[in-house]
């Protein structure tokens, strides 16, 4: 962690998903309490969710850099393939149908968090293609 930069900005977007997601609008409010969504009702639980999400694929990212290059690479790069389709998979989802009346906001949120994701995991195969290993 010689450049702290990434980890500073992934913690602004953290919190920045976190506030979104728990702001739906009325419609989205609805959808929340109808489904149940008990993750997301309120800031608090939003940033927790966020968090433990990235905090995860952080985890998971370093523990792949601790086994064989080889091994580390094709881990990382199934997932990062895996998130970059979560990704698309929720935007599209997020912009069609009944969701994309929950607000702008939390859409923007909604596809943030798997965004995170493909960042986090993202990182993890710059590193272990550049061998910068810590």
């Amino acid at each position: 962690m010689r450049n702290p930069f990434f980890y500073i900005l992934l913690l602004v977007l953290v919190i920045l998903d976190g506030w979104l997601l728990s702001h739906p609008n009325l419609i989205g409010q609805a959808g929340v309490f109808f489904f149940e969504y008990e993750a997301i009702e309120t800031f608090p639980k939003a940033l927790g969710t966020v968090s433990l999400v990235v905090g995860v694929c952080l985890l998971i990212t370093w523990l792949s850099g601790r086994l064989s290059q080889a091994v580390g690479l094709v881990v990382l790069v199934a997932l990062l393939a895996a998130s970059i389709y979560y990704l698309f998979q929720s935007f599209t989802q997020y912009n069609t149908g009944i969701y994309k009346l929950t607000g702008s906001g939390f859409r923007a949120g909604a596809i943030l968090l798997p965004g995170l994701v493909v960042l986090v995991f993202g990182k993890g195969v710059w590193e272990a293609i550049s061998n910068k290993r810590s």
